[in-house]
C-alpha cells in the first residue's frame, strides 16, 4: 500500500500590533509574502515618539508600504489620511483590507513607488521611506521625491537603513533625528522649501 501523501502546510498570515492611539493593541493580518520587513516594535515607538509634535492631521505617505505598519500607526494617533504605495498585488490587498476594516482615510496604490505619480494634487506633511534593503533604491527614491511629490512646508522625512549604509539625501533635508537599533539606522529629516535642491 502506498504511503499517504502529507498534506501541504498552510502557511499562516502574520500579524501587525498597533502600538498606540485609537486602535492600541489592535491586531493586523499582513500576510506572508517574501521580502516583508515590518519596522518593529521597538523602531516604530522611537519613531512616533520623534512625530508625536507633526503627526496630528497630517497627510502622510507610504512609499514602500509593506505591512502598512507606519502608515495604519500614524492614522492611529491622529494623522489626517495616508496614502499606502506597494507594488505586490497581494500585500497591497492586505493593506486594503485592513483599511476598510479600521475605516480609515487611506488610499492604495498598487506599483512601484519609483514609478508612482499621485492623482489628486496632494501635498503631504510625512513622508515613510522604508524600502526593501536588498533593492537599494534610496538615492533613486530621494530624486523621484524631489521630482515628482508635493511638500507641504516643513515636511517630514522618515528613511530606514542598514546602520552601514552611506546615504547622500538632498541638501534641502536637514537632519533632525537619528537612532541605530540592532542593525538599522532610522533618520528623520525635515525639508527646507526655500531651498529648491
Amino acid at each position: 500500500m502506498p504511503p499517504k501523501k502529507k498534506k501541504p502546510v498552510k502557511q499562516e498570515n502574520s500579524s501587525i500590533r498597533i502600538i498606540a492611539g485609537q486602535w492600541r493593541g489592535r491586531k493586523l493580518s499582513v500576510g506572508n509574502e517574501d521580502g516583508l520587513r515590518p519596522t518593529g516594535d521597538r523602531l516604530r515607538e522611537t519613531l512616533f515618539n520623534w512625530l508625536a509634535p507633526y503627526i496630528h492631521q497630517a497627510k502622510c505617505l507610504d512609499a514602500f508600504a509593506g505591512t502598512g505598519a507606519l502608515g495604519f500607526e500614524a492614522l492611529s494617533r491622529g494623522a489626517e489620511h495616508v496614502q499606502f504605495v506597494e507594488k505586490n498585488p497581494r500585500t497591497a490587498e492586505h493593506i486594503q483590507k485592513n483599511a476598510k476594516t479600521l475605516e480609515c482615510s487611506a488610499k492604495i496604490d498598487t506599483c512601484s513607488f519609483t514609478s508612482w505619480q499621485s492623482n489628486n494634487n496632494s501635498a503631504y506633511d510625512l513622508i515613510f521611506l522604508d524600502p526593501p534593503f536588498q533593492a537599494d533604491i534610496w538615492q533613486n527614491s530621494f530624486e523621484h521625491i524631489l521630482n515628482n511629490v508635493t511638500l507641504n512646508d516643513e515636511a517630514i522625512i522618515y528613511v530606514e537603513s542598514p546602520k552601514d549604509k552611506t546615504l547622500t539625501p538632498p541638501e534641502s533635508w536637514l537632519l533632525h533625528k537619528e537612532k541605530t537599533i540592532g542593525q538599522v539606522r532610522a533618520t528623520l529629516y525635515k525639508t527646507n522649501l526655500h531651498d529648491p535642491r
